[in-house]
């Protein structure tokens, strides 16, 4: 591995330990990676080399299929540097479960380079494919691409319409989604992406107008029907829902690990003004830390256990069970909202210090509540499993 890009050791096969090996560069980036709104080159080059994006594609892809408790913890020690790269290579990630729906001969033309990244952006009801011969005319705005900015393909979610002008419906009634990859070329950005929190995730809007795109470039992800033979494995029973809200929770863990680390470093070393006393000889700091720690520990062990277990069951070829995706979904938005809590303690009680730009909480703080904005950390979340507790029937979307 080359030593000019800040990563001097042979790489690993367990994606943490890369992401250990990645993390001082990247926390070295951080400065450039908010002001100018998304990853500089070189460190996007130094994550392919690091294999950083690849670590839920198919193996017969060059990618790790790592299982979701271990894809956690890389997500944890890459937030921990820096969450806008850890919010990119999640959404890469999340993206590149795709692989296992489509044709191996599609599944390396998107992802066979070595810098391959593919990014999509949220499903809206103006995003359409109409059926023409051999595959769609796409038109459609996509808006929150998170590394749109170093993608080299894009997906579109679209609603398709048939030759007759009609919609096609899924077994349910409800619209049918279909997901369009296309290339990065075909794409213009709007590059106006102007916010509190994630600011180096660059999630721009992207618009493609009557693109031609193949059937075999089309995927209905997460359906066994279309399941290839690079999907067999045990990570592609867990459905791309499943690693995006585990993936995002893991973030929000490490954003808020650091935070508490960070506050623990500052209370040995800080006398508040009008007191003689370190803020660590604080008797109601050093309960409310307590607290914070079991939270984060808590939650944290939850998510991995959930993650682990699961595992187990779909390793021996069981699918999901509906309490298992219940199960994922509680570990995740609470983790989420834990994390919060836990960041939230860290910088009210470093005081004045937490808002200088030149201290370690005022980004984090930001975007630990960005995070809790993105779909995965709705509370609604908890509504959905609060019904299946009471044995009602859930609301399938986000399970």
């Amino acid at each position: 591995m080359s030593a000019a890009r800040g990563l001097p050791h042979p790489v690993a096969d367990d994606p943490v330990v890369r992401a250990r090996r990645a993390a001082p560069l990247i926390e070295a980036a951080a400065p450039r990676i908010e002001a100018d709104r998304e990853l500089p080159g070189a460190l996007v080059a130094a994550l392919h080399e690091a294999r950083l994006f690849r670590s839920l594609l198919p193996r017969s892809l060059g990618g790790d299929e790592a299982p979701p408790e271990t894809y956690v913890r890389m997500m944890e020690v890459l937030a921990g540097a820096d969450a806008s790269t850890a919010w990119c290579v999640g959404q890469a990630s999340g993206c590149s479960m795709a692989a296992a729906y489509v044709a191996p001969e599609v599944a390396r033309a998107v992802w066979g380079a070595p810098d391959a990244a593919l990014a999509w952006g949220a499903v809206g009801p103006d995003q359409v494919a109409q059926v023409v011969d051999g595959g769609y005319l796409v038109n459609g705005a996509w808006p929150f691409a998170s590394g749109g900015r170093h993608a080299t393909w894009f997906g579109g979610h679209c609603r398709v319409w048939e030759r007759d002008g009609t919609l096609r419906l899924g077994p349910d009634g409800a619209p049918l989604e279909r997901t369009m990859l296309f290339p990065a070329t075909a794409v213009t950005l709007d590059g106006k992406w102007q916010v509190m929190g994630l600011r180096g995730t660059g999630s721009d809007t992207y618009t493609v107008r009557d693109l031609f795109v193949p059937e075999a470039f089309s995927v209905r992800r997460d359906r066994d029907e279309e399941r290839q033979p690079q999907g067999q494995g045990t990570l592609y029973r867990f459905t791309t829902t499943h690693l995006y809200a585990a993936g995002f929770a893991g973030v929000a863990l490490g954003i808020a690990r650091r935070l508490l680390d960070d506050f623990v470093a500052l209370a040995r070393e800080k006398t508040p003004m009008a007191t003689s006393r370190r803020l660590c000889d604080s008797p109601v700091l050093q309960s409310g830390l307590a607290w914070a720690e079991g939270q984060w520990r808590a939650a944290r062990a939850q998510l991995l256990s959930v993650l682990r277990e699961v595992w187990a069951d779909l390793d021996q070829g069981a699918s999901p069970s509906l309490d298992q995706k219940v199960s994922i979904r509680l570990a995740a938005t609470f983790a989420i909202h834990q994390s919060k809590a836990v960041a939230d303690f860290a910088y009210t009680e470093a005081g004045a210090s937490a808002i200088f730009e030149s201290a370690p909480f005022e980004r984090r703080f930001r975007d630990i509540h960005a995070v809790t904005q993105q779909v995965q950390a709705r509370k609604n979340h908890f509504e959905t499993v609060g019904q299946h507790l009471m044995g009602l029937s859930p609301n399938p979307r986000f399970l």
